[in-house]
């Protein structure tokens, strides 16, 4: 198996999640982005508690693309502090997790 990781960022609304989606396929440091939303969030900022409307991207990739990843999504993310989270992927379907592999690979 690959080196697999969920990478898990949310936007405020539906537009920058897109865009951020498709700046990451398209550059193939991500295989996949799923965007889903809204989501109630609730969360402390700036000694606040705050509830926003959020949307979820989960993001499939090689860990080893980890910091190219984010370096890509600070560049285009509109929080000053955004959520990016890595997750390691214990186990997948062997020729998902070779899909994920061969289409990442082209950022090489």
């Amino acid at each position: 198996m690959t080196n697999m990781i969920q990478v898990i960022t949310t936007t405020g609304n539906r537009e920058d999640a897109l865009r951020i989606a498709e700046n990451l396929v398209s550059q193939h440091l991500a295989a996949a982005v799923q965007v889903s939303g809204p989501s109630a969030s609730c969360y402390w900022w700036k000694g606040k508690m705050t509830q926003a409307e959020e949307w979820v991207c989960r993001i499939k990739t090689r860990g080893e693309y980890y910091q190219k990843l984010e370096s890509a999504i600070l560049a285009i993310h509109p929080y000053e502090v955004p959520e990016i989270l890595a997750l390691p992927v214990v186990a997948s379907h062997h020729d998902y997790a070779k899909w994920v592999s061969e289409v990442t690979q082209q950022s090489d």
